[in-house]
């Protein structure tokens, strides 16, 4: 089966990166294909057994009017797995986006755009770039190493095999002047670059493969060097363990690779949206779920004054401790607290039986139904959902339904260009404040 291909007209875009293509009654999951088109597909994976099928567009039979040539001399069938849309218009993969968001609320949470208090739009960020200029919007870069020649690359679409690259288009300007597609990377399985945006900050993370020794990093940037070990443990070698962001009015500490936003524009982006959304008044007390380094909690402490609190969670240690001291100054006069555990463990055995507001950005797979019933019984007058996936997104969408709780606006924000991947903000209130 693997290998077969076949005529087919393609129809909606899924979920993923793909388009839905039918054939023989059936479903064949396309990529590097748009709707509307007829290609040629070649099966990738599934057998005869297979419910449904992924392929390629091999060959471009009758094309869209959104198609454009990919820009990137990488991307492509049985190429480099990274960008999803590199064929597609930029304003034309924001209505790709749209119709995915649209789907997954209509399929997942039972809501219109207009229930959901969504415009129906995915709003470019970072401006208006000419045409077929990609935006270098990447600050952090995970290469895989092709263990034959030690260049790095980037993996195949569901695949192990490395594509090996001279540059990647969507990296920063900060990651492709390290240079790190020019050299070799003997004995390593991956290399990261990260490039701060908010300062000169560089940092390369290496994973070397079976203990092979670490080579001298000498790049064309100064940069900091840590080390993975076989446990995932994460060790300096040489410089800080940390970099330097800055983001809503503050300088934050991002030690040993943990999570900051990508995109340059994002973190001052979701703080204004979630802030607008949730307006909070001075006094009042909030949580922030999933609080990452306290970029949240330090935006909302500001907001809510000497006399408002802010409880955040996070189950990193270290993003609890990078969270610490990048809010000293707010938990040193008792407007902040960061406390270390998983969500939905520490939650219901913190004591809290009330709450004014609440901000969650949970990881891809969403908070899910018990967090989502404790949060309600706490009777928050506005919660702010920061979701990265829309299908976990529109699935919480209709947990907070079933108790009590309804969207009233929603906003999609293009931080990831050439991907499927689309950033949300929806902020719910009860229904009974409606």
């Amino acid at each position: 089966m693997v290998g077969q291909r076949y005529e087919v007209e393609v129809g909606p875009v899924a979920h993923g990166g793909h388009c839905v293509a039918r054939h023989e009654g059936r479903v064949l999951f396309v990529r590097h294909a748009l709707p509307g088109e007829r290609v040629v597909a070649e099966v990738t994976d599934g057998s005869a057994s297979s419910r449904f099928l992924r392929a390629d567009a091999v060959e471009v039979l009758t094309a869209s009017k959104d198609r454009v040539e990919p820009p990137c001399p990488f991307s492509g069938p049985g190429r480099c797995g990274g960008c999803d849309w590199q064929h597609a218009a930029p304003g034309a993969q924001r209505k790709l986006k749209v119709q995915v968001v649209t789907e997954q609320l209509r399929q997942l949470a039972k809501l219109t755009p207009a229930e959901a208090g969504w415009d129906g739009s995915v709003e470019p960020v970072g401006g208006k770039l000419p045409a077929g200029v990609v935006p270098r919007w990447r600050t952090r870069v995970q290469y895989a190493v092709d263990p034959a020649t030690g260049r790095a690359g980037l993996r195949r679409h569901r695949s192990h095999e490395v594509q090996p690259v001279d540059g990647c288009l969507i990296a920063a300007e900060g990651v492709a002047e390290l240079g790190v597609e020019s050299r070799s990377w003997d004995g390593m399985a991956t290399v990261e670059a990260v490039a701060a945006s908010g300062s000169s900050d560089r940092q390369i993370i290496l994973t070397p493969r079976d203990d092979a020794r670490l080579p001298i990093v000498e790049l064309d940037r100064p940069v900091s060097v840590m080390r993975i070990d076989g446990h995932g443990g994460l060790h300096r070698v040489h410089g800080r363990s940390f970099v330097r962001e800055r983001a809503a009015g503050r300088t934050w500490r991002v030690a040993d690779g943990g999570f900051w936003q990508i995109h340059p524009d994002a973190p001052d982006l979701l703080v204004s949206a979630v802030l607008e959304g949730l307006d909070p008044q001075e006094g009042e007390n909030a949580l922030d779920l999933y609080c990452g380094v306290g970029l949240f909690a330090g935006a909302l402490a500001d907001r809510l004054g000497e006399q408002g609190a802010v409880l955040g969670i996070e189950s990193s240690k270290q993003s609890v401790a990078d969270a610490r001291h990048n809010l000293a100054d707010l938990i040193g006069d008792g407007r902040v607290r960061i406390e270390c555990d998983r969500v939905e463990r520490l939650l219901p055995r913190t004591g809290i039986t009330e709450t004014d507001l609440v901000v969650l950005d949970p990881p891809r797979a969403g908070a899910g139904r018990d967090t989502v019933r404790h949060l309600a019984g706490l009777g928050p007058r506005r919660i702010a959902y920061v979701a990265c996936d829309p299908a976990a997104l529109a699935r919480d969408l209709s947990f907070f339904a079933a108790v009590g709780y309804r969207p009233v606006s929603l906003r999609a924000f293009d931080l990831f260009p050439m991907t499927h991947h689309v950033e949300c903000v929806a902020v719910l209130e009860p229904v009974a404040a409606r």
